[in-house]
């Protein structure tokens, strides 16, 4: 992974691939190689669906090797959703593959001038971009059934749907599973709206008679990922929880604690949660004939992944996340499982992020264009975005637009990007991280959820402010080093609770790469990825003001605890004073 490949898609004469080295961005992976090349060649007041935005396609670190759970992927680029950089990750295999092929990004840049769709296709000989019309108005799934007819099952495969299509800022870019499914996505941001102003339709990457990537230090390597996997599967989340139950584990836990959002923020738990459970889930799964344990790439051992069938035993979608249910179940006030994995299989097919889904139906709901619970209803919805519908293109550019429509006040979004699945109310360290992160509203950027509710890595009381700031500072650092390895984010469970598994990532990453890297060196990381990412929004014109919850949270008290958002403003101010 020493060279970057560069598609220039407004080249005189076609689109133009060529590779350049990587030069400065030397030892850099996924986020921290994405969020600096986007600070560094995108103008940060350009128009994001515009010429002078670039995607960056990074693997991680550690991706194409033997490391367990290094198949995350990350693409960044200028978000038409936040106006802001933008880092959103997925699974699945194109990770892997694409450092095997000896990339450590691909970088999308300029725009065709005409309104042809292009694919590309990479392998070992090189790289062919070429129209094909034929993809247009394709969803995800039936984009990669023609890859698989034209290049066979060996591939993998980055995709926008519909929404990409129209440049809708709901917008996501899909990633193909190991069955060659494209149900692992890049949701958050609106990048799969930035890959349709490309005009690129799939990356299709066939790593065929390429080896995988080997360590320098092959002994130590082996070692160390051992230990690695060890601690993983002897943690009560990573090896037990995870793998039983998926992430939708989550579900029955948040309600209790009354942190789970529900009728669009308005209560902190939802009467239909059984219904909807995790437990349930994999339950019906497993009665279905489907899969409550699987992993979404090679080399995944925690394996919270799952695959669902309909009534009749045949394949719908991928198991539906934590977030996911919740979006199109609890926040919307349905109670139907099978109503909610239909809603994840359109949104996989269309190409939409289903948190900015979810939120964005709870909002419609507020605003009496349907009635909470009314699943058929949503359903139809994201059928008027895959329609490309006046309505439809309302509902798929997010909450924040919808909102401003329909004139709702209770908009449940930060920077434009729809809050996810933990009231932040009641789970304050999450309400830190939804109103400072970089990102907008995004759990993952801060996991405040760990130490609040799971208890992992200390506990820090989810209902008081006391020791939010600090929580959430040192996983919003933890985490950007993490995305930048190519490590599944769950790993934190474990590396919180056990510094010896933490260690053995150290000596993996040593190994492979022959470095020295510290503990002090990993933070190091974390803060120059946020400090790049910061500076990036700020000659975007971003303040401090936008560093706020919506002021709902901090007047309306959410039932059970009865409590608001009582974080104060010059402490959010505080987070990045490191």
């Amino acid at each position: 992974m020493d060279k970057i490949l560069r598609i220039d898609l407004g080249a005189e004469g076609g689109p133009k691939a060529y590779e350049t080295p990587l030069g400065d961005y030397s030892g850099l992976g996924g986020r921290a190689l994405t969020s600096t090349i986007v600070a560094s060649e995108v103008p940060p007041t350009c128009h994001p669906l515009g010429k002078e935005n670039k995607l960056v396609i990074a693997p991680g670190l550690l991706s194409g090797s033997a490391a367990a759970m290094s198949g995350r992927i990350s693409i960044g680029c200028k978000s038409p959703l936040t106006g802001g950089i933008k880092e959103s990750n997925a699974g699945g295999q194109p990770s892997q593959v694409l450092a095997r092929l000896g990339y450590a990004a691909i970088v999308l840049e300029g725009k065709p001038k005409g309104d042809d769709i292009y694919r590309v296709f990479i392998n070992k000989e090189g790289v062919k971009i070429e129209v094909d019309n034929t993809l247009k108005g394709l969803g995800n799934y039936g984009v990669v059934e023609k890859m698989r007819a034209q290049f066979g099952d060996k591939i993998a495969c980055i995709s926008i749907g519909q929404a990409g299509e129209m440049k809708l800022s709901g917008a996501s870019i899909a990633c193909t599973d190991m069955e060659l499914r494209p149900t692992r996505h890049a949701g958050r941001g609106g990048v799969g709206a930035v890959m349709g102003s490309k005009q690129v339709k799939v990356i299709v990457l066939d790593d065929t008679g390429m080896a995988m990537r080997q360590p320098k230090d092959p002994e130590k390597f082996r070692k160390a990922n051992t230990a690695f996997v060890e601690g993983l599967r002897k943690h009560g989340v990573t090896g037990q929880a995870l793998p039983a139950y998926g992430t939708n584990v989550l579900a029955n836990i948040l309600n209790e604690a009354g942190g789970y959002p529900t009728y669009n923020f308005k209560v902190g738990r939802f009467p239909g949660t059984s219904k909807i459970s995790g437990e349930t889930e994999a339950a019906l799964e497993t009665e279905r004939g489907g899969l409550a344990t699987h992993g979404c790439h090679r080399g995944c051992v925690i394996r919270c992944s799952g695959i669902y069938n309909d009534k009749d035993g045949h394949y719908l979608t991928k198991q539906p996340e934590y977030e996911t249910v919740w979006a199109h179940g609890a926040d919307c006030g349905i109670d139907d499982l099978d109503k909610i994995a239909y809603m994840d299989f359109l949104d996989d097919d269309i190409g939409l992020d289903t948190i900015e889904m979810g939120v964005t139906i709870g909002v419609a709901m507020e605003a009496g264009l349907l009635k909470f619970g009314d699943a058929d209803g949503a359903i139809n919805l994201l059928q008027e975005i895959k329609k490309g519908t006046p309505l439809g293109r309302i509902i798929g550019s997010g909450a924040a637009v919808t909102g401003k429509v329909f004139g709702v006040e209770r908009v449940p979004v930060v920077k434009g990007q729809g809050i996810p699945a933990y009231d932040p109310r009641a789970v304050k360290g999450l309400g830190v991280t939804y109103a400072t992160s970089t990102m907008g509203a995004d759990h993952t950027a801060g996991y405040a959820t760990a130490s609040n509710i799971l208890k992992v890595g200390g506990f820090v009381d989810p209902l008081k402010p006391v020791g939010q700031i600090e929580l959430s500072r040192n996983l919003q650092i933890a985490t950007a080093a993490i995305d930048s390895t190519g490590m599944c984010l769950f790993i934190a469970f474990a590396l919180l609770d056990q510094p010896e598994t933490y260690q053995s990532l150290l000596d993996m990453i040593n190994a492979f790469h022959g470095i020295s890297l510290t503990s002090d060196d990993v933070v190091a990381l974390g803060k120059k990825v946020l400090k790049t990412e910061r500076d990036f929004n700020i000659r975007a014109g971003f303040t401090k003001e936008m560093d706020r919850l919506p002021e709902f949270f901090k007047y309306e008290a959410v039932p059970p605890h009865n409590v608001v958002f009582d974080v104060p403003d010059e402490e959010l101010d505080s987070v990045f004073n490191w």
